[in-house]
């Protein structure tokens, strides 16, 4: 059996911490020969075998395929959740080109939380208690009798948010008031009530052909704003992998009952999905439950869990997005249908660095300072809200700015250098943690 392809042009749809990764692993790997970023950035820019494309919309899938045609590329990968729901995979793909991404259909998966919840229904996966509305009357009778049950309660747009649109609440008057926020006068969107599940998170994403998967490592995102998990959700402020209470025997077993299931009834549906499958989980005691479905690859998970690949990952996403991802894993000695990619044995830890004012707005045209001395530790800068200026340095464009990554032998070792390389980079306004993997558990069995 031949071995599989190694696209020699790639494009990536985005421009962001996630992108950045992305198009640094890819085109590092042997055989690519250019890695072509839309829009991307200036930092993503500074990559070899790497160019981008400042003036092109991500949104915009006729723009996107002349973008290919021109760069004769071999394979596209869509970043953004947003461009998947908009449909530039399913524009790529009509077109001809390879495309790492799921139709708009299979991204409602992440699109709706309804959509989700009916998802996992129908495919038997375990999931926090949970039910839609658009109006506030029944939705403020549903949170009260999750409130009755003295368990907490949990409040989630129905579409996307950048991973902002989530409210966590302990009593039925903040359940209460984040309802009339989602649910005022005028609003489109629907909301997910669940109830309240106790654990640790952890983030299991795999490689998705419509019917088998890939697991790429667990990861574990920290998604509150400030240290110790306090303040307002934002989009992600610090990763690491490996998860230590996540083994890899309960990896598999969560990719054949959760990842496999929801793959089945998408196909089922006429809806294959092609891409990278984000499952956010809680492990509780009684075992790993579905927290929510994502589409495309996590951020900030991806800035930790490519370094720690051992192999390319092109040749997969191609054969991810041709349908063939089971035969190429039996071709690089991967066995079963929920086998994991190898690794090395280093650890990662990621620390997002956020402008002024996020998550609620965000300031930018702060100068950056200190980007030279992190660039001469070990550790890894992926750009995400910056920008040249006239003298040619950085300076932020808003959001989350950057993501500071350091590889090592443990989490304790990766998290120093993160630590360090991160103390060096300063602007106005700049939001950090400094609890990322700071408080590591130790492996423990968790229910099944």
């Amino acid at each position: 059996m031949s071995l599989p392809v190694m696209p020699t042009r790639i494009l990536i749809v985005g421009g962001g911490g996630r992108e950045h990764a992305l198009a640094w692993k890819l085109a590092h790997e042997p055989g690519v020969n250019r890695v072509v970023v839309a829009p991307g950035s200036d930092g993503i820019a500074t990559e070899p075998r790497v160019s981008v494309v400042p003036e092109a919309d991500p949104f915009d899938a006729q723009g996107l395929v002349e973008i290919a045609r021109g760069h004769s590329v071999e394979l596209a990968v869509v970043g953004p959740e947003a461009a998947l729901a908009a449909g530039v995979a399913d524009a790529l793909n009509r077109a001809g080109v390879p495309t790492f991404g799921p139709s708009r259909k299979a991204a409602r998966i992440e699109s709706s939380k309804a959509f989700c919840h009916e998802i996992a229904l129908a495919a038997g996966v375990p999931m926090a208690r949970g039910s839609a509305f658009t109006d506030l009357e029944p939705a403020r009778r549903f949170a009260a009798q999750l409130a009755d049950r003295g368990g907490g309660i949990v409040i989630k747009a129905d579409g996307l948010a950048a991973g902002k649109g989530v409210f966590v609440c302990d009593d039925l008057s903040s359940a209460e008031d984040a309802l009339r926020a989602l649910l005022a006068p005028g609003s489109s969107e629907g909301v997910v009530i669940e109830e309240r599940l106790f654990g640790r998170e952890a983030s299991l994403i795999v490689l998705a052909d419509g019917h088998a998967a890939l697991a790429l490592p667990a990861a574990r995102d920290h998604k509150r704003l400030a240290d110790g998990d306090i303040g307002p959700n934002t989009g992600g402020m610090g990763a690491y992998s490996p998860v230590p209470d996540l083994a890899d025997e309960v990896v598999e077993e969560i990719v054949g009952s959760i990842h496999l299931p929801a793959l089945a009834e998408l196909a089922r549906r006429g809806s294959p999905f092609r891409g990278a499958l984000y499952a956010g989980l809680m492990l509780t005691q009684d075992g790993p439950v579905l927290l929510e479905f994502n589409a495309r690859f996590g951020d900030p998970e991806t800035q930790v869990i490519l370094p720690r690949l051992a192999g390319a990952i092109g040749p997969l996403l191609l054969a991810s997005a041709r349908g063939q991802l089971a035969s190429a894993a039996v071709a690089l000695g991967l066995s079963g249908r929920t086998a994991t990619l190898p690794t090395t044995r280093s650890a990662a830890v990621g620390i997002v660095l956020a402008s002024a004012g996020y998550p609620e707005g965000s300031r930018a045209g702060d100068g950056i300072d200190g980007l030279a001395e992190a660039a001469d530790t070990p550790a890894l800068l992926f750009h995400a809200g910056t920008q040249r200026d006239e003298s040619g340095g950085f300076r932020t464009r808003g959001g989350r700015v950057l993501t500071v990554v350091g590889e090592g032998p443990d989490l304790a070792a990766a998290r120093a250098l993160a630590e360090r390389a991160a103390d060096a980079i300063s602007f106005q306004g700049l939001q950090r943690r400094h609890d990322i993997a700071a408080d590591v558990p130790q492996p423990v069995g968790i229910g099944r």
